[in-house]
């Protein structure tokens, strides 16, 4: 089993800046991409990013790119997201979740199916 906590979530003013992390405990060995989704009042959970730790890949939603960074610190079992430029409509809960298997097609780490391990969720809110 592979235990999420999310942090760094909060109010914030469009155009500002948030960082939230991710860490990870327990069979945290087993872990082969860590990726954060999001939800909306009302919607479905979207993809926002992810990161392979074999080779460091990261691969992100276009609604995000040039905005959000991805990044991961093996040793400290953390995963974090630099969200920059923040807009009101990035206001949702944030996920970060962990897979444990490998799989070629990069792609597939986008797909919220592909996570076997769940955090509990951070509130993002940005206000205009």
């Amino acid at each position: 089993q592979v235990q999420l906590v999310e942090s760094g979530g909060g109010l914030v003013q469009a155009g500002g800046s948030l960082r939230l992390s991710c860490a990870a405990s327990g069979r945290t060995f087993s872990n082969v991409a860590m990726g954060w989704f999001r939800q909306a009042p009302g919607k479905e959970r979207d993809f926002v990013a992810a990161i392979r730790w074999s080779g460091g890949n990261t691969y992100y939603a276009d609604s995000v790119k040039g905005r959000f960074t991805i990044s991961g610190d093996n040793a400290k079992n953390t995963v974090y997201l630099q969200m920059n430029s923040l807009k009101p409509e990035d206001t949702a809960v944030y996920y970060c979740a962990a897979a444990s298997i490998y799989y070629s097609r990069s792609l597939n780490y986008l797909n919220a199916n592909v996570y076997d391990y769940w955090g509990q969720g951070t509130q993002v809110t940005v206000s205009s």
